[in-house]
């Protein structure tokens, strides 16, 4: 029998590691600009066009690379931070070059300038599919400039399976998000398709948070810290009249380093109960240090992931310093036991019993009946209760009966008025039955419908903003003053892709900055209020996909409009809008299943219900 398994050649199983590292343009980005992070740059710059497709180059000012590193860093199971298998549990830095370079060089077009400070000329590398040229000697500035350019261009099955350029985009804002907020006294520059989205000038971390996600940040945050045998905590978190419905601003760093953990995640959250909106999220910023051997950071690999040997103090902890902090600075609601002595009972009066303050009327009092020379009305005498006379009111309408004026005055009897509704209109019972402020209960001639009122109009509005985008232009109500909204720079460059449909549902933009939007007008059945909350739950749901067709794009706005203004489970609705809905839902083109295919409404026949009382 033929031997079966054989070794993979170098190009390969290069190839293949690639696939386990590289999984789109924001992994090359976080291997390279957190290379740049250790080489001690103090400046360093983020250059991509086409979404990381195309070009992903990042340079910086650092201490650059002899010809032997160079050679060295793009071979596989090369590193600058591991010597012995003990090393692994002892990770102080992200990597200095090695690793991930050679698996980007298996599967693009990798180009490396370097020169360390001591030489005058630095080098450059070129490597093709794992093809590596001669170096040849270049003048650059001091530091590394290394560029991935056709990224998969030799696995077009890879690229295939890359998203649209928005999406891919908005991964490496997220990846550079995260390298920027660990590294604040850092200078970082983004540019993308030849424009500046980021320029982030050394400062705090406070400020940092400011200059990524706009200057109306700064009111939200509540600073955190902690220092403690197990953990050191840092940071700050969102307000709780902040929150969003998204998760976009959740970051937590263990010895600067982005982790994911939602056993964190949770204790973060336990401490904002009761201070939420349901559904609303809380934000933060929170920085966690830690001995490096009391934590595992290689059982994923991105090492986004981490375990803790003492995870349950960690919970503990990070959940009252994080309740501390809500109520030091006025946020969550406290007891306030000092109270002003001035409000106390005196002693004196301690065995009284309050007294009922009288309350004294003028029953004769009549500002018709007399007069003092010159029509100056006299004050009649003051009330006492020993001689009260009986208020003769009757007298102001004794001349009415004499009056010729009023002889032929009919006055309408109400008999007369409930004749105006005939016997056969207020017998008439509604046709619609609101059950537990969730369904719509109707008539058929075979039985009866049971209508789910949030998918209902949910499939209403999704075919009527689709034919506004597609078709028609949607109806506005303008505003008497422009509402504005603040976003960051990455829900800006979202929001610009897809202004031309939000105006086509209703939407009218009248100005647009680098971080604001003025909304001079909305769609119809939007309150003023809600528009804050509807477009930030909009991007979130875009954000999750964006599909390169203009139809298909339609669609998705479509039903992330109607999922969030469709009327929700638990609101009550009037007869007649219970059958407006109906009627609605209905004339649709297909009222059998949701937007996102989900039964409307069942249907229960008479036979069906005699059944039931066999």
């Amino acid at each position: 029998m033929a031997d079966i398994i054989q070794l993979l050649p170098d190009h390969v199983a290069n190839q293949i590691a690639a696939g386990e590292v590289v999984q789109r343009p924001a992994s090359v980005v976080k291997e390279l600009v957190e290379n740049a992070v250790d080489a001690g740059s103090t400046v360093i710059q983020l250059i991509i066009k086409g979404a990381g497709k195309t070009l992903i180059q990042v340079v910086d000012n650092g201490k650059g690379m002899s010809e032997r590193d160079m050679l060295l860093s793009v071979q596989r199971h090369a590193t600058s931070k591991i010597r012995t298998a003990e090393d692994l549990f002892q990770l102080h830095t992200k990597g200095f070059r090695g690793e991930a370079l050679a698996s980007i060089a298996a599967i693009a077009h990798l180009e490396i300038s370097t020169r360390e400070e001591d030489n005058e000329v630095g080098i450059q590398l070129k490597i093709e599919g794992s093809t590596i040229n001669d170096p040849k000697p270049i003048a650059c500035e001091k530091g590394t400039s290394i560029a991935v350019k056709n990224l998969f261009f030799n696995i077009p099955a890879r690229r295939n399976f890359l998203k649209s350029d928005t999406v891919e985009l908005r991964h490496i804002i997220d990846e550079f998000h995260r390298i920027a907020l660990a590294h604040p006294d850092i200078h970082f520059d983004f540019f993308h398709n030849n424009s500046e989205l980021f320029k982030l000038p050394p400062s705090n971390l406070r400020q940092r948070i400011v200059n990524v996600f706009g200057g109306k940040t700064n009111e939200k945050l509540v600073p955190i810290k902690e220092d403690t045998d197990v953990v050191k905590i840092n940071g700050f978190i969102s307000k709780p009249a902040f929150t969003k419905k998204t998760r976009g601003q959740q970051f937590f760093f263990v010895n600067n380093r982005f982790v994911k953990n939602s056993y964190l995640h949770h204790a973060v959250s336990s401490a904002f109960e009761g201070l939420l909106k349901p559904g609303h999220h809380p934000g933060y910023f929170i920085f966690l240090e830690v001995d490096p051997s009391s934590i595992d950071i290689n059982i994923h690999p991105t090492k986004t992931e981490v375990k803790f040997d003492e995870d349950q103090a960690m919970y503990a902890i990070l959940r009252s310093t994080v309740k501390h902090s809500l109520g030091q600075f006025n946020v969550a609601p406290v007891l306030d036991f000092d109270r002003d002595s001035n409000l106390d009972t005196p002693y004196s009066y301690k065995t009284k019993l309050p007294k009922q303050p009288g309350v004294e009327v003028d029953a004769d009092f009549n500002p018709f009946k007399e007069e003092g020379k010159g029509g100056v009305r006299v004050a009649s005498k003051p009330y006492l209760k020993a001689d009260r006379v009986e208020a003769s009111w009757e007298s102001l309408y004794v001349s009415v009966d004499s009056s010729e004026n009023f002889k032929t005055v009919s006055i309408e009897s109400e008999s007369t008025a409930n004749e105006l509704f005939t016997e056969e209109e207020t017998d008439i019972s509604p046709t619609t039955y609101q059950l537990h402020k969730k369904y719509i209960v109707t008539t058929i001639k075979s039985g009866m419908v049971i209508i789910n009122q949030h998918r209902a109009h949910q499939r209403v509005l999704y075919e009527q903003y689709l034919k506004n985008i597609t078709v028609d232009t949607g109806s506005s109500q303008q505003l008497l003053f422009p509402l504005t909204l603040e976003f960051s720079t990455t829900e800006m460059e979202l929001l610009k892709t897809i202004k031309d449909s939000l105006e086509r549902t209703g939407f009218v933009f009248s100005e647009m900055t680098e971080n604001e939007v003025q909304l001079s007008g909305m769609p119809l059945n939007v309150s003023e209020s809600e528009v804050g909350g509807i477009i930030d739950q909009l991007l979130a749901d875009l954000q999750q996909e964006i599909p390169e067709s203009s139809l298909s794009q339609s669609d998705v706005l479509a039903k992330a409009m109607c999922r969030t203004l469709a009327v929700k489970s638990g609101a009550h609705l009037n007869t007649a809008a219970q059958e407006s809905l109906v009627n609605n839902l209905f004339a649709t083109k297909e009222p059998m299943v949701s937007p996102f295919q989900k039964p409307i409404f069942i249907t229960m026949s008479l036979e069906e219900l005699d059944k039931r009382f066999l």
